[in-house]
């Protein structure tokens, strides 16, 4: 082999290694916590309400108490990303996995959100959008000391696997699933409206250590309760349900309920009114 044979091959080896190293920085980049916000855009969602939830998880990710219990993390920061979900093969990531450290990238992830407006799709597929939370971490490019989706809702499962078996899968892998149940009336919804979705995210959705949600009656709560959410997801424990329910807050409810509910109750209900060929 000639002289110049073995430089071309010495120098490619030496940028094959660097381009190796570069990635595996990348990759091992450390933060407080990967954070997978899965947002419920289905039919049963008014465009009012698509709107309410953006402007809270906004104005959430820019609030001192936010930002204060980023900066209060060991690394000092979280990776985040946004995504809105409907039925099985219909989720969309919003704003890509980014670096939240300060309030100046808090403001690149709202400007993120507010370029790309809302959309809706059909049906209810609450195992499509953690399938698809789950697999978006290995392609995040960061190492959390906790891997968190947070996902929000108003309705049971319709559609896709059922959502207890995948719920456990997702757990099985080391991630924390916490609940955004929204218990409110408005929008399109009636006829897949469950009375106890509160329990139902409780026995069916949420799961791993310290996994708990917070049920949302009314849309002037929901501000609130993804502000508090986020805090509490950032800090890796929930305060006692007393605690919350004294301050008049919305409460936090963990998970194992000591009643349980139909994890198949979504299904049924499809099952039994699919004649009104409702698209929700």
């Amino acid at each position: 082999m000639s002289a110049n044979a073995r430089h071309l091959l010495s120098g490619s080896a030496a940028l094959a290694l660097t381009l190796s190293l570069t990635t595996a920085a990348r990759a091992a980049e450390s933060v407080d916590v990967e954070l997978v916000l899965a947002v419920d855009v289905s039919l049963s969602m008014s465009a009012e309400e698509l709107e309410i939830q953006r402007h809270g998880y906004a104005a959430a990710l820019t609030h001192e108490s936010v930002l204060r219990a980023i900066a209060g993390g060991a690394y000092g920061k979280i990776a985040v990303t946004y995504v809105e979900w409907a039925g099985t093969r219909w989720q969309r990531v919003v704003v890509p996995w980014t670096v939240i450290a300060g309030r100046a990238d808090a403001e690149r992830v709202v400007r993120r959100l507010d370029a790309l407006p809302p959309d809706s799709a059909r049906r209810t597929s609450i195992s499509g959008a953690l399938s698809f939370g789950a697999d978006l971490f290995a392609e995040s490019g960061f190492q959390g000391t906790r891997r968190v989706i947070d996902i929000s809702g108003d309705g049971p499962n319709n559609q896709g696997a059922p959502v207890a078996g995948v719920r456990d899968e997702v757990v099985g892998e080391g991630i924390v699933i916490n609940g955004l149940p929204l218990m409110t009336r408005g929008g399109f919804s009636g006829g897949y409206d469950i009375g106890d979705l509160d329990r139902y995210y409780s026995d069916c959705v949420i799961g791993g250590p310290g996994a708990f949600m917070i049920p949302v009656n009314d849309w002037t709560q929901f501000p609130e309760a993804v502000r508090r959410k986020l805090v509490l997801e950032l800090a890796g424990q929930a305060p006692p349900t007393e605690a919350s329910e004294a301050a008049g807050l919305p409460p936090v409810v963990l998970a194992q309920s000591t009643v349980p509910a139909d994890c198949l109750v979504g299904e049924k209900m499809w099952r039994d009114r699919n004649w009104q060929r409702d698209s929700r």
